[in-house]
């Protein structure tokens, strides 16, 4: 699970809890490859000598804390023996877009053509691993192959950056330092289980691992070994156990099995923009006048209606499996990503609606004033970060309807023009 969703959401910390078992299949039963050599570790740049040292000092301070969390006295000290400050993972950590990717273009990078080409090479090549997955999870295994793109861009950029040196300067020097020393006793429990050894695991610079990026903490609780060999391997070339604990992590986070994500819907002429939201779950859409763009039934179930790109933009009917996504990672494009991604390998259609693309992008700083606005108006008590959650899209909305503008939630220059009024 790629570390966007902390950027948007702390909710998937997780505990630390003991891993799944074993699939109990004969070894290499499932296998899709034999593991290739050892990757090489990216370089860690040289540090100012009191970052290094201060460094030094915390993985002395951390250890009774790590010893009391279960990681023996050697585990501690073999791993810890890489710990060095990295420069790099600091400037990563604290480095900020000044403009944010409308979603449009979010999915025009998340659902290309190479993508959708690359994933259906692999539903072909995968096709045996991919049904046994399908069948003891419940999850599609286009959506499946679809996360595992949206991640690593099917096992290409998995990283190459060590784990322990990157969670021990994050949980040292850090923004969200806690957070991180939560990760760094769960990586230390994953080599204690010898699931991998301390300089071959790598991943992200902010400790996500693997062909579907998993964070240490989500790693012990919901990695699976699928081939059946003793290990919960997510970082060799063989993508199974990833595929199949990401299928796991999906299935143990609400993923309802024969039941779609949610479909594209048109909205009728006189719809009730207020029920616009997650916040509001129906079963009646149709009788509302909602249709399914293509035609056919609205699937069952209850639901919500989004709008990504406001009310000029495509609207989506997101399910409880849309849901199960958003725990993988919280953001809505991210998820609508994973859906259309996996609609296209699946040979189905993308996004019909059009984007409202004339839209320009708000700068961080443009964003954050619209969110002070909303706050000075008496709309908005959250955070002034320029990250605009549910929190800000309903504070935007109750300002529309307040100067009687379709209160679809959406943030543009318009907006933070009537806002300045």
């Amino acid at each position: 699970m790629s570390f966007s969703r902390f950027l948007l959401s702390t909710a998937l910390i997780g505990v630390l809890a003991s891993c799944a078992g074993s699939m109990n299949r004969a070894p290499g039963s499932y296998g899709a490859a034999a593991p290739a050599g050892p990757v090489t570790p990216a370089a860690i740049p040289a540090a100012a000598p009191g970052d290094e040292a201060g460094l030094q000092r915390f993985v002395q301070s951390f250890r009774p804390r790590a010893l009391a969390a279960g990681v023996s006295a050697g585990t501690y000290d073999r791993a810890m023996s890489i710990a060095r400050y990295n420069p790099d993972v600091i400037r990563l950590d604290r480095k900020q877009a000044e403009f944010s990717r409308p979603v449009w273009l979010y999915l025009d990078s998340a659902v290309s053509d190479a993508r959708i080409g690359t994933g259906r090479e692999k539903a072909g090549q995968l096709s045996g691993i991919m049904s046994a997955i399908e069948a003891r999870y419940g999850v599609p295994r286009e959506i499946v192959l679809a996360v595992w793109g949206m991640e690593s861009n099917f096992g290409a950029n998995r990283g190459k950056m060590q784990i322990i040196p990157s969670l021990a300067t994050l949980a040292y020097d850090g923004r969200r330092g806690e957070m991180f020393q939560n990760q760094l006793i769960a990586a230390l429990r994953i080599l204690q289980a010898g699931d991998i050894a301390p300089e071959q695991m790598l991943g992200s610079w902010a400790g996500a691992m693997g062909h579907t990026q998993f964070m240490p903490t989500s790693y012990l609780e919901y990695a699976v070994d699928f081939t059946g060999d003793g290990r919960r391997d997510i970082w060799s070339e063989n993508p199974t156990d990833a595929l199949a604990s990401t299928a796991a992590y999906l299935a143990r986070n609400g993923w309802q099995r024969g039941q779609p994500w949610g479909a594209e819907v048109q909205l009728p002429a006189n719809f009730n923009m207020g029920l616009v939201g997650k916040g509001t779950r129906r079963s009646d859409w149709a009788a509302q006048g909602v249709r399914r763009i293509g035609g056919g039934a609205l699937p069952g179930g209850s639901g919500s209606i989004i709008m990504p790109a406001g009310a000029r933009g495509p609207a989506f009917l997101i399910l409880d499996n849309f849901r199960s996504l958003l725990r993988y990672n919280n953001s809505d494009n991210y998820a609508l990503g994973v859906a259309f991604l996996g609609e296209r390998i699946a040979g189905r259609a993308g996004v019909q609606g059009a984007w409202p693309r004339q839209d320009r992008p708000l700068s961080t700083a443009e964003r954050q004033e619209i969110q002070q606005r909303l706050r000075a108006k008496g709309f908005y008590d959250g955070e002034i970060d320029g990250l605009f959650g549910s929190g800000t899209m309903e504070a935007v909305a109750a300002f529309q309807r307040s100067i009687g503008a379709t209160p679809d939630g959406y943030p543009t220059s318009i907006l933070l023009g009537q806002l300045r009024r």
